[in-house]
């Protein structure tokens, strides 16, 4: 936890805290424990604590909050610092395990390793902190429709268990979403062969933008999945042709749900009749 002070310690190590405790600083092994004493501060000024399982107190910079506690965000992820200590002297080792001499490491190159080792501390705290986010939410959620239903006798949502709450100004709203995973079963080919059969013979009059549709639909992208979005635009095409018609019927036919995946958004707006704005959550859109 690195030099925090007396009311720092207090605030971040109640009684009860999860925590790992590193006996060995700097070192990779740890054990999981729970605080069991306020903070108290030695006459060196070191500040000490109980913790299960060790007798007497602990130097708080051995501690660490476990990853289900998120304080902020702000404490980043205990990551290794990568050193190997033996006989006196400290390595850094290189990708091919070679132990290399600190000192013959290059600046730079010890720079860029404290810097990605302290970026991904933040990193892992951050997404654990995401997580933890996630989690309380829909326990949040799940306590409020347990009081609805006690008192209505009713469930709250929409289909497929979307719903949304919001604020009773009407200026904040979460919303829940859930978006199944569809995967396709054989009946596509038997789709896809009806199609060639249909631009094969449409030759000429086939519009340059329909073939290229078809094309894209049944071309695998660099996962070898079929384009779902291009399947989907076919589906939205008004073709009378019988066979095309049998097409867009086995393409319906060949869709299964292999599973669902539940979102929550979060919107916020500065007046009741304003637009809403997404509270981002996405590091890329942040």
């Amino acid at each position: 936890m690195k030099t925090i002070n007396l009311e720092h310690a207090k605030k971040l190590l109640p009684i009860g805290a999860k925590v790992r405790f590193y006996p060995i600083d700097g070192d990779a092994g740890y054990e999981d424990t729970v605080v069991c004493s306020e903070p108290w501060e030695l006459g060196s000024g070191q500040i000490v604590i109980k913790v299960e399982g060790r007798s007497g107190g602990v130097n708080v910079d051995h501690l660490w909050l476990s990853p289900s506690v998120v304080i902020g965000g702000h404490i980043p992820y205990p990551v290794h610092d990568g050193r190997k200590r033996m006989d006196g002297k400290t390595y850094l080792p290189d990708a091919k395990g070679n132990l290399v001499p600190i000192e013959a490491v290059k600046p730079q190159n010890a720079l860029e390793d404290e810097t990605v080792r302290k970026i991904i501390g933040y990193a892992k705290a951050l997404s654990d902190q995401i997580s933890r986010f996630k989690e309380h939410t829909f326990d949040d959620i799940g306590d409020f429709e347990a009081i609805l239903a006690q008192e209505y006798d009713a469930k709250f949502g929409g289909k497929k268990g979307n719903k949304t709450l919001m604020t009773h100004d009407g200026l904040y709203k979460v919303s829940v979403q859930v978006a199944d995973n569809i995967d396709f079963g054989p009946e596509l080919q038997i789709a896809k062969g009806l199609l060639d059969e249909c631009l094969t013979e449409w030759a000429a009059d086939a519009r340059p933008e329909l073939r290229a549709i078809v094309t894209r639909a049944f071309n695998t992208d660099k996962a070898g999945q079929i384009n779902r979005s291009e399947i989907f635009m076919l589906l939205r095409l008004d073709i009378s042709d019988p066979r095309w018609v049998k097409a867009m019927k086995a393409i319906r036919d060949a869709m299964r749900i292999v599973g669902s995946k539940t979102y929550v958004r979060c919107h916020e707006r500065s007046t009741s009749d304003g637009r809403w704005e997404p509270i981002t959550i996405d590091l890329a859109k942040a």
